[in-house]
C-alpha cells in the first residue's frame, strides 16, 4: 500500500501476527510498538504512570521506567486482565535510586477487568502506578505475540 509516497505494510489480523522479537515503548508518543527485525508489525496506544516524564527512580513515584529490559514472566489473571512483567530494575535503575527502594512490580497490562474486551483508540489520562497500560484486546494480542525473554526498550 502506498501512502504519501511511503510504502506501508497492510495491517495484519491478530491471528496472523508473527512472534515479535522486540517491544519499543515511546513514552512521549504514548505508543507501544511490536517489532520484527526492526519493522513495526503492530502499534498500540498506552497509558503510563501518573508522573510520566523522566525515568522511574523509586517505588511509588508514579513514573514509568526508561531503559532496556526483558519480559520475564506473565500473569494470566490479575485485576488488570493479563499482565507481562518487565525486568525492572536494571543496574542503571539501581544506581539512579541511590540505595532507595526501586520497587519492581512494573508490567504491561490491560485495563481493569470491568471494562471487558475493549480497547480505547487513545487514553486521555495516565492512570497506572508506573506500568504500561493497554486495552484488553491489545494485551491479549501482545501476550500471544511475545515470549518470555523478549527485549523491551522504553524510551522517553
Amino acid at each position: 500500500m502506498l501512502i504519501g509516497g511511503a510504502v506501508m505494510a497492510t495491517p495484519l489480523a491478530p491471528d496472523e501476527l508473527p512472534k515479535a522479537d522486540r517491544i519499543v515503548v515511546w513514552k512521549a508518543k504514548r505508543e507501544l510498538d511490536l517489532m520484527v527485525k526492526g519493522i513495526v508489525i503492530r502499534a498500540y496506544p498506552i497509558a503510563l504512570g501518573s508522573h510520566p516524564k523522566g525515568p522511574k527512580r523509586l517505588k511509588g513515584d508514579g513514573r514509568t521506567p526508561e531503559g532496556v529490559y526483558v519480559i520475564d514472566r506473565r500473569l494470566r489473571q490479575t485485576e488488570y486482565h493479563r499482565a507481562l512483567h518487565i525486568s525492572y530494575p536494571n543496574p542503571a535503575d539501581r544506581l539512579r535510586a541511590k540505595g532507595g527502594d526501586t520497587g519492581g512490580d512494573i508490567f504491561i497490562h490491560g485495563m481493569p477487568r470491568a471494562f471487558g474486551r475493549k480497547d480505547p483508540v487513545r487514553f486521555f489520562t495516565d492512570w497506572t502506578n508506573g506500568c504500561i497500560g493497554v486495552g484488553n484486546i491489545a494485551i491479549e494480542e501482545i501476550w500471544n505475540a511475545v515470549d518470555d525473554g523478549t527485549t523491551i526498550e522504553i524510551r522517553p
